[in-house]
């Protein structure tokens, strides 16, 4: 008899397990309380893209004369036609997920799932109407939604989340952003782009003040950020908003005031608010009581290294881990794979160590593995090496020569510990790094193999290069 699969989820961690577990032979059925993508498709990082391509479009037409084009260099967003370009490629995303639900014979179900009892879910659809199933293993998706704070609680209007802002109809003369964290530096760079004046506040001394992203590469998307006129105010906080006459009255302060000196706020104004100041787990009114599955304070799912929780025959994937995880779309997938894989009767565990990081800022961001800190907290035997892209002809070429790239890596063996690269298309350069760590290769690996002339990928071959000191440019 196939088990019965039930998957509360159907974002990038929950569909990917129900096609897998469909292929696999299992009956699969997958719950979605909202769209079908879930956040990453639908207010994450497929909005985010379709944002920031038409913001580089604009940067490159202001830039044309350095092209030798002759062209309107006043060009500007037409923002009701990118809401409708954003909409349109998300149905096409949509679709195709559907046709591949059905293609793998996955029973859908688009309603509020509510777990009732080991082995029992109750789904009502938007008309009221209830199904009961039943299943012998459960996996929760239910992801994550912006964290929302009381003195700047969202009103979807003047103070926005992350969802909220990719539903705008114009483009704000002012926008300030709480939050120098992935999403919020993302936001910034796109809205800065697109035409708005940008005021970024971040707690931290440092943009995207993560373990996992070098301090180098902070240091450089700062300079880059302020040589577009983004405001940054590092060591600060928004302590209250407040909406007066169709704006949003600020005050900020100091995060931390040294000893002795009080924090005088200041006060700002600007058109719209957009607050990135974390995720809260999609876990409340789900059941998760009835089955005895655990959470830490926060609510974020706990699980083994399987992917298992502390009910036996409940799963869990993506987002409802939380941050003690890392909260990625491809990470879900991955992790989706592995579950499904584990409620069929595998063993399969979850690794986190090797995991690239995309951020969409201008320069872009991508990293995998340790940063340079993190590495040499743990070992004395390390060394990080660094090459700027100025050095390749593509990136004179592209007219993108702001940016590096390091490897860090162990001395007595080359063994690359991780790599760190911010500059033109580096999410997508840092695939060739996380596959030489994944095989365990060394820069002496990296600098014997042939890279195509004039690519931006040569950065990897300069950098491996100086990393056995034997550079050629860099």
């Amino acid at each position: 008899m196939n088990k019965k699969i039930a998957i509360l989820g159907a974002g990038p961690g929950g569909y990917v397990a129900a096609i897998r577990l469909a292929q696999m032979g299992a009956d699969v059925t997958l719950i979605e309380k909202e769209r079908l993508g879930g956040a990453c498709l639908n207010w994450g990082c497929i909005p985010s893209k379709i944002f920031k391509q038409t913001a580089d479009s604009l940067e490159t037409l202001r830039h044309a004369e350095e092209f030798a084009i002759t062209a309107n260099t006043e060009a500007r967003c037409n923002m009701p036609a990118l809401i409708e370009r954003k909409e349109r490629i998300i149905a096409i995303q949509a679709g195709g997920i559907h046709g591949l639900l059905q293609k793998n014979g996955v029973t859908l179900h688009f309603g509020t799932g509510v777990i009732t009892g080991n082995h029992s879910l109750s789904i009502r659809n938007s008309s009221g109407q209830e199904t009961v199933i039943a299943w012998d293993r459960l996996i929760l998706a239910t992801g994550s939604r912006p964290a929302d704070i009381p003195a700047l609680s969202f009103d979807g209007v003047n103070i926005l989340s992350s969802n909220d802002i990719f539903s705008l109809q114009t483009i704000p003369e002012s926008l300030a952003i709480v939050g120098g964290g992935v999403i919020g530096c993302e936001l910034a760079c796109i809205f800065q782009g697109l035409g708005s004046r940008v005021t970024l506040v971040e707690a931290m001394d440092r943009l995207l003040p993560l373990p996992s992203v070098d301090e180098e590469c902070s240091k450089l998307l700062l300079r880059e950020m302020k040589k577009k006129k983004i405001r940054i105010l590092t060591g600060s906080t928004v302590q209250s908003a407040r909406v007066e006459n169709g704006r949003v009255e600020l005050s900020i302060g100091t995060f931390r005031p040294a000893a002795g000196k009080e924090s005088v706020p200041q006060q700002e104004s600007c058109e719209k608010l957009l607050v990135c100041i974390g995720r809260t787990a999609n876990n409340s009114g789900i059941g998760l009581e009835t089955i005895g599955v655990e959470c830490d304070k926060k609510g974020w799912v706990k699980t083994n290294s399987r992917l298992q929780t502390s009910n036996e025959n409940v799963y869990a994937i993506g987002d409802i881990l939380g941050p003690a995880k890392i909260m990625l779309a491809h990470v879900a997938s991955t992790e989706g794979e592995i579950a499904a894989a584990n409620c069929m009767g595998d063993q399969r565990e979850m690794r986190y160590d090797i995991v690239p990081s995309a951020i969409f800022t201008t320069p872009e961001i991508g990293t995998v593995g340790l940063s340079e800190n993190e590495a040499k907290s743990r070992d004395a035997g390390v060394r990080a090496d660094t090459v700027l892209f100025r050095t390749l002809g593509k990136a004179q070429i592209l007219g993108e020569i702001a940016g590096q790239a390091k490897i860090v890596s162990e001395k007595e063996t080359g063994r690359i510990l991780g790599v760190h690269i911010a500059g033109p298309h580096a999410t997508d350069l840092i695939a060739e790094a996380t596959l030489a760590m994944k095989l365990g290769a060394t820069v002496h690996d990296l600098a014997e193999t042939i890279h195509a002339h004039p690519t931006l990928a040569e950065i990897m071959l300069e950098t491996s290069l100086k990393a056995l000191d034997h550079p050629l440019h860099g």
